[in-house]
């Protein structure tokens, strides 16, 4: 089976999915839909029937039945809807898939799935976390970074989305020289770059990994896909890597291409997977839009670890930790905490 490393991933992608919306676009049949509530509710359902990816998936985990969903949501719809009581119907039925990754976008307002982080504990702190820089610490590029007492190096990373070049990853750890282990925290990173999060994992990598699989569809059908190809990150050995122990901090919020990080640095022996479990969201997502000119944004393409077992609904962490009701009185970071004393030999 070919590999797909890192770095042709993104293109890869894009040429297998216009393939795949060729064939997609062929299938439909009659005339363009009109842009009434009526027609663009079936638009939007024969989309997401036809090019959605997770369908096969989440009928397992929970019953998903999209036809139930359509017969369910099409008596809510006539075409005396306004724009507004529309979009709120529309927008329910896409959280009925609940991917974070599966948007309506109207001018006024973006439909969101809130079930992977609502109603979980938050476990991640703003008034604990500047606690835990302390006063002396750097900031660039969207990254925090500070050695703590314990001779930790501390690493936070809230986004994806704001690049940050080799050169500083390199003189963070040029930066942590001394320290006998580091905490990588990425709570509340929503994600953003895959790229990027797959080349920062490859810091921590002595060769080339197969981290997962991605696969593409090829046709309307649910289960229509291509064979599953194996994605790869390979380091480049002329930078600067880090060998020592990792603890790599996680929540409910870390989504995305976050939690494609997590997926990746959970391979290696040197790394620790501390706090609750990530959010998910290993679909990637492509847009298209209704007759009414709405956008759709959807997961098109899954991927999966490398044992071929999906991490859309998350990743759980190797050591389970809640910010404690008595630790936060005290002003401390339970998941902090637990990673200090992982990296210390302690736990």
């Amino acid at each position: 089976m070919p590999s797909v490393p890192v770095k042709k991933l993104s293109i890869i992608f894009l040429i297998n999915i216009s393939a795949a919306l060729v064939c997609l676009t062929s299938c439909i049949k009659g005339e363009p839909y009109s842009s009434s509530p009526t027609n663009n509710f079936e638009a939007l359902w024969q989309l997401l029937d036809e090019r959605y990816c997770f369908f096969d998936y989440k009928r397992e985990a929970y019953g998903l039945d999209w036809d139930e969903v359509h017969e369910r949501y099409s008596s809510l719809v006539n075409d005396s809807l306004t724009n507004r009581q529309l979009f709120n119907v529309l927008s329910a039925m896409v959280n009925e898939l609940r991917d974070g990754h599966t948007n309506l976008i109207w001018d006024f307002g973006t439909s969101r799935y809130t079930g992977f982080y609502a109603g979980y504990p938050r476990n991640f702190d703003s008034e604990l976390f500047s606690r835990t820089l302390g006063t002396d610490y750097y900031y660039t590029s969207g990254i925090y970074y500070t050695r703590l007492p314990e001779n930790i190096g501390y690493l936070y990373i809230g986004s994806f989305s704001t690049s940050f070049s080799q050169r500083l990853i390199t003189e963070i750890f040029r930066y942590f020289e001394p320290c006998i282990g580091l905490i990588i925290d990425v709570r509340d990173n929503g994600g953003g770059d895959l790229t990027l999060a797959q080349d920062l994992a490859a810091r921590f990598m002595e060769e080339k990994t197969l981290v997962g699989y991605i696969a593409h569809k090829t046709g309307p059908a649910h289960d229509a896909f291509s064979e599953p190809q194996p994605v790869y990150v390979e380091p480049d050995t002329t930078l600067l890597r880090w060998d020592r122990p990792v603890c790599v901090l996680c929540n409910r919020l870390s989504y995305s291409a976050t939690n494609d990080f997590v997926r990746n640095m959970r391979l290696l022996p040197q790394v620790t997977i501390v706090g609750d479990r990530t959010g998910g969201g290993s679909g990637l997502p492509m847009s298209t839009e209704l007759p009414n000119g709405w956008s759709l944004r959807y997961s098109s393409s899954p991927m999966y670890d490398v044992e071929m077992q999906h991490t859309e609904f998350g990743i759980d962490p190797d050591v389970p930790v809640n910010i404690l009701a008595a630790d936060r009185q005290r002003g401390v970071d339970t998941i902090v905490r637990i990673a200090t004393l992982i990296l210390q030999g302690g736990v």
